[in-house]
């Protein structure tokens, strides 16, 4: 994807900084790099800033700092949590928590959805341009078969509903806008690493493998994908 005007949120991430990497060594581009925490190994010709999804204003910013360089031609949400240090995926009902819910829902779907209302009118206005959002095959109401993580799956499924809606509203104005969501696969990322014990060796991707397939599937969709999600190989994965 040369020539391009890219921005990554949650860069400071696993797939967030693969993105960043892969997208940079392309020196034609223009890479717009933001997370909430500092990244300490900043590439030279990477533009950093600070996003906070509980900070709706930094992400207005964040969005007028990268138009500043012409129109967008790809933004990434790279970013979601599924357990931190004090909770993890809930087994069941009994597990659940309003505290827990409300941090999953800023993470997984309150953020990208402030992305979304800020950067989707930065998007290339005649020409082929995409939001992409890490969603998840968890996500998936129709492929939900073991239940469990209740607050991630709502998430992600709410993103979903997201990505969706914003497809149609944004094809009003942006005939070439494609509006997706991602399944990066199983990464060897913080998200994943309590679980990994569970997962074949080989569906167990690093970032930079996850985040080239990626790219790969994002430079084959047209117009008549937005609003889906997609996985890592190119599969769609059911809402």
């Amino acid at each position: 994807m040369p020539n391009q005007n890219i921005v990554i949120i949650g860069a400071s991430g696993g797939l967030g900084s693969a993105f960043v990497k892969i997208f940079a060594a392309d020196p034609s581009n223009i890479i717009h790099a933001f997370s909430r925490s500092e990244i300490k190994n900043k590439l030279a010709h990477v533009n950093y800033g600070r996003v906070d999804f509980a900070d709706e204003e930094s992400i207005k910013k964040a969005a007028e700092q990268s138009a500043k360089d012409g129109l967008l031609d790809c933004v990434i949400v790279a970013t979601g949590i599924l357990h931190e240090s004090d909770f993890m995926p809930e087994k069941s009902l009994r597990d659940l928590s309003s505290e827990n819910f409300q941090r999953s829902f800023l993470a997984n779907t309150i953020g990208p959805a402030l992305v979304a209302k800020y950067f989707l009118p930065k998007l290339q206005l005649k020409q082929r341009a995409v939001f992409a959002a890490l969603s998840a095959r968890v996500g998936s109401i129709g492929d939900n078969r073991l239940g469990g993580w209740y607050s991630y799956r709502a998430a992600k499924a709410a993103l979903n509903m997201l990505i969706k809606t914003a497809s149609i509203e944004v094809a009003w104005r942006k005939k070439q806008a494609i509006v997706v969501g991602l399944h990066p696969g199983t990464v060897d990322t913080n998200l994943s690493q309590p679980f990994q014990q569970r997962v074949p060796s080989n569906k167990l991707f690093n970032a930079d493998y996850s985040a080239r397939k990626m790219i790969d599937v994002l430079q084959g969709l047209t117009v008549a994908d937005s609003g889906k999600v997609f996985a890592w190989d190119g599969s769609e994965v059911p809402c």
